[in-house]
């Protein structure tokens, strides 16, 4: 060996001998970062209907984060995206004594449990008023019990006080809400017979509307926080006739948001691109925000319990199969579709809606628990991605 050879061999030896000695210094620990952003309102709404989630949790329904610890669904949601929470109010549903012996949910008391915990978690709120004791829909407008037999100028006094009532009472506690729905669903009208639309005769109709929309107006003139007032029509094919009827012929315009229930087993507009275009023509012709208030996607055609289910999930909208990406990617499309007509919101109903003890006048359990953000076991679904999503405006 040269000696240059030797020399070079004993500094290198020499070398390690010094670096195995030295403690090594510590890396840098990785950066954790938070995902912490969420749409603000005035951008995107991103809501969620958890109008069942108190009696779900009442009656042994339990949510948990994806590391399997039990969570708050309120603070969760937040977590992941959502910035408001959507809840019905009904007048006196007294019915649901015969349930469980006194009246459990979606009355005054628990409406405001639930605005509560909506505020305390962060979220913007809306209240949507029935102004029924039950459920009103395109198939049933009952008039509340307290209010039958009355005349339309009677009716239309009583719209008013009692939304009076509901907004002063939630002013009272910080907890008046940013949005409120003069009714829901109204294809046909509310309160029936007296509010009933009756071919185009929408007068009597756009006389209630109106209580119910100046109720809001003149509270919002001694409220620091004015709720938006947001009218509904369930399905994008009745839109147009129904708000043309609304405005045109009850002359009804003092609103902010034309709202719309979109289930693709009900529609018959389900193309993306016919999608923007419905909401895009509405916001054109009525010069109004629209928003989708209700909406929902199979993520199975399982159930969980022996309550048969609305949407059996036998039936999908092409490109979409029933399954947990499915259902994420139906979400995510279906939110850039109304976001490119101009859409300013996007509302789940009832995500929540896990199997429990929760009974209505129907079964026990849940009719919509493969149309959840949470699986069998109360553990978080893939869908909740679409609410923190980049969508293009």
């Amino acid at each position: 060996m040269k000696s240059s050879s030797i020399y070079f061999f004993i500094a290198l030896l020499w070398t390690l001998a010094v670096s195995c000695g030295k403690p090594m210094e510590n890396p840098d620990p990785p950066v954790v970062t938070q995902d912490t952003f969420r749409y603000e309102t005035s951008k995107l709404v991103m809501g969620a209907d958890l109008s069942y989630v108190n009696a779900i949790e009442e009656n042994g329904g339990t949510f948990y984060d994806s590391l399997g610890k039990k969570t708050d669904p309120f603070v969760f949601l937040h977590d992941k995206g959502a910035n408001l929470v959507r809840v019905r109010l009904w007048h006196n549903p007294a019915w649901q004594n015969n349930l469980y012996g006194s009246i459990k949910y979606s009355h005054l008391t628990d409406v405001t449990k639930t605005i509560k915990r909506a505020k305390d978690a962060g979220m913007s709120v809306l209240l949507d008023l029935h102004y029924s004791d039950n459920w009103a829909d395109p198939a049933k407008q009952e008039t509340p019990k307290a209010w039958l037999n009355l005349n339309l100028q009677t009716l239309k006094d009583s719209i008013y006080n009692y939304t009076t009532k509901v907004l002063n009472h939630l002013k009272s506690q910080n907890l008046t809400p940013e949005y409120i729905q003069i009714g829901n669903e109204n294809n046909g009208g509310m309160c029936h017979p007296v509010g009933k639309i009756t071919g185009n005769n929408y007068g009597n109709f756009g006389q209630l509307l109106a209580s119910g929309i100046s109720a809001v107006r003149n509270f919002s003139s001694n409220s620091s926080i004015k709720p938006k007032i947001i009218l509904h029509v369930a399905q994008l094919q009745n839109s147009d006739w129904w708000a043309n009827g609304v405005t045109s012929q009850a002359g009804v315009t003092d609103f902010d948001i034309l709202g719309l229930s979109h289930y693709f087993l009900w529609s018959t507009v389900n193309k993306n691109t016919d999608i923007t275009k419905t909401i895009s023509d509405l916001t054109t012709k009525y010069k109004k925000k629209v928003m989708i208030v209700e909406t929902a996607y199979p993520w199975t055609s399982q159930s969980a319990d022996a309550y048969n289910n609305i949407i059996s999930g036998q039936n999908a909208v092409d490109g979409y199969p029933v399954t947990k990406e499915g259902q994420l990617k139906y979400m995510t499309d279906l939110t850039q579709a109304m976001i490119s007509g101009g859409g300013v919101g996007m509302i789940y109903w009832e995500p929540c809606w896990i199997t429990s003890n929760l009974k209505d006048q129907w079964n026990t359990g849940s009719s919509w628990e493969n149309n959840t953000f949470f699986d069998f076991t109360g553990k978080p679904l893939p869908v909740i991605k679409y609410m923190k999503h980049s969508y293009t405006f």
